[in-house]
């Protein structure tokens, strides 16, 4: 029972973070985001976006190269659009 709350939880984390429009690079150019400020932002915005990948890697059972694939092309995906 609390394996299929978790699995809910990380579900409902992936796709709220997947409806996001926006990726961090366009959110920082939208914001007008420079400097520190952008850099700040960007390393935030990579470590959300690790974090979402990660759960959405543990949901679809990943492991390996097929995880290490992945999280490379999600993360890079939700940061670079």
């Amino acid at each position: 029972m609390k394996k299929t709350i978790m699995l809910a939880a990380a579900l409902s984390i992936v796709f709220a973070g997947s409806a996001s429009a926006l990726s961090c690079k366009a959110d920082s150019d939208a914001k007008k985001l420079a400097g520190a400020a952008r850099t700040s932002h960007m390393k935030k915005c990579e470590t959300d976006a690790t974090k979402t990948c990660e759960a959405d890697s543990v949901a679809k059972k990943l492991s390996g190269a097929a995880k290490t694939s992945h999280m490379k092309k999600c993360v890079n995906d939700t940061v670079n659009g």
